[in-house]
């Protein structure tokens, strides 16, 4: 009789160890790759979404506000009907800090999704789609996150993240959609997060989530013979869309068999000690280095951030609540504590971005394997307007370092899920459509 090895051993027991990206093991091991072969990492999306958007007046560059010429403005190096490209521009006072990422970032001016409604449109800053209209399209309200993670079925433990609050306006965080236009709930703080990535999975959970994917097997299956059955007294048009439909339930079940062979994968083991959730104020920054924890030992590859809901200014030192604020009348001293709040969630997006970008990733940093969008559905809070939405697009292969300012009166002016089919592509997925798209957004390259 053989002796078993200690690798069999472990196998027997189901340990497995999810490691980093680690290109020179991904050479050695199983690939056919030599040292000398470029790796190509994997791709990765971060979408971050603010509930009352950012003063206009403080986050666009200066002179595009006020009308101003020369110097300021910019570098002209491109002009077309609906859009002007800057390769120097000055930035907002609420972005000052994002100076040190100039050069990995593109600010973009004039994008929207054409809706009106105030605080119940900014539900859909990332799928361009009211949840009243959701029926009327073929993906819903599905929100950019979750249709890209239907690109790598189960090639993470997380398909996605989702974090966000649980309290705050319309109850909270709603950035994230799935197909069937349902809230995907968030992770509320950076406890809850952190044992989500790091901490096991009692016996007890294990077995309610093998039930889970066995009572979904089940479903699938009894779906799939009563489908067979009826194509036998079909015509032959009725029998090539049953044809269709079951190869669609076999997608679905190969989905199913890789979510469901992460059950007994232990996590990696936690860098840090477990935090404890303190204020959205404090927590923000935590929270941007436990996503990058995430992206870094590819527990995820898709992570999105909603900023609102428990935001309280009083954790800075600032008088008032944040709503209140946002609806500032002009008063100029509410304005100029609002600009501070802005100013504290730019500095943390700025530093995550400098953190994304000294981590190495392969033969390339994190930053340019990550495609990294900031932002909001509200244009002016104060006013209540989904329009000229506050844009940042960074990391990714484009080149960064500049401005495009579309104009929002002009004919043809795309509308923002032209990037996100642009993002989408930037991750890999083969598509030339996206919700309300028309293409892929001009001007990036």
């Amino acid at each position: 009789m053989r002796t078993p090895k200690r690798r069999d051993l472990l196998r027997s027991v189901g340990v497995s160890l999810s490691l980093p990206f680690l290109p020179s093991a991904a050479k050695e091991f199983g690939t056919g790759l030599t040292k000398d072969t470029p790796l190509k990492s994997p791709k990765r999306m971060v979408c971050i979404g603010n509930m009352l958007g950012f003063y206009p007046a403080a986050f666009w560059p200066d002179a595009l506000n006020e009308g101003k010429t020369g110097e300021g403005q910019g570098e002209q190096i491109e002009r077309q009907p609906s859009l002007v490209t800057r390769n120097k521009y000055s930035l907002g006072l609420t972005c000052k800090a994002l100076q040190s990422q100039q050069q990995n970032i593109t600010l973009i001016e004039g994008l929207d999704h054409s809706l009106t409604g105030g605080h119940f449109a900014i539900h859909t800053f990332l799928s361009g789609v009211r949840q009243v209209d959701a029926k009327s399209m073929p993906t819903a309200n599905m929100t950019i996150d979750q249709y890209a993670a239907e690109f790598i079925p189960g090639q993470t433990r997380f398909p996605t993240l989702t974090i966000g609050s649980d309290s705050g306006i319309h109850g909270g965080c709603q950035l994230a959609w799935t197909r069937s236009g349902t809230r995907v709930p968030p992770i509320t703080g950076p406890q809850q997060l952190f044992q989500k990535l790091f901490l096991g999975t009692s016996k007890s959970d294990k077995l309610k989530e093998a039930e889970r994917f066995e009572l979904q097997a089940s479903i699938l299956d009894g779906v799939m013979e009563q489908s067979r059955r009826l194509k036998t007294r079909l015509d032959r048009a009725d029998s090539q869309k049953l044809d269709e439909y079951l190869n669609s339930l076999r997608e679905v079940e190969k989905r199913l068999d890789l979510r469901r062979s992460w059950v007994d994968r232990p996590k990696p083991k936690a860098p840090i000690p477990e935090p404890k959730n303190r204020n959205m104020v404090e927590d923000l920054p935590l929270l941007y280095d436990l996503i990058l924890l995430a992206l870094q030992t590819d527990s995820t590859r898709i992570a999105t951030l909603e900023v609102g809901g428990d935001f309280n200014p009083k954790d800075l030192g600032i008088k008032g609540g944040y709503h209140s604020l946002s609806h500032h009348g002009h008063r100029q001293t509410a304005i100029d504590s609002l600009i501070r709040i802005d100013q504290y969630q730019i500095e943390q997006f700025s530093r995550f971005l400098s953190r994304l970008s000294e981590m190495q990733d392969g033969d390339d940093n994190l930053l340019r394997n990550t495609s990294v969008l900031f932002g909001s559905g509200m244009g002016n809070a104060n006013s209540h307007t989904n329009t000229n939405l506050p844009i940042v697009l960074a990391g990714g292969s484009w080149r960064h370092g500049q401005q495009l300012s579309f104009n929002p009166t002009a004919t043809g002016r795309p509308p923002l899920t032209n990037l996100f089919v642009s993002m989408l592509q930037e991750f890999g997925a083969e598509v030339d459509q996206f919700a309300t798209s028309t293409g892929t957004l001009r001007g990036l390259s």
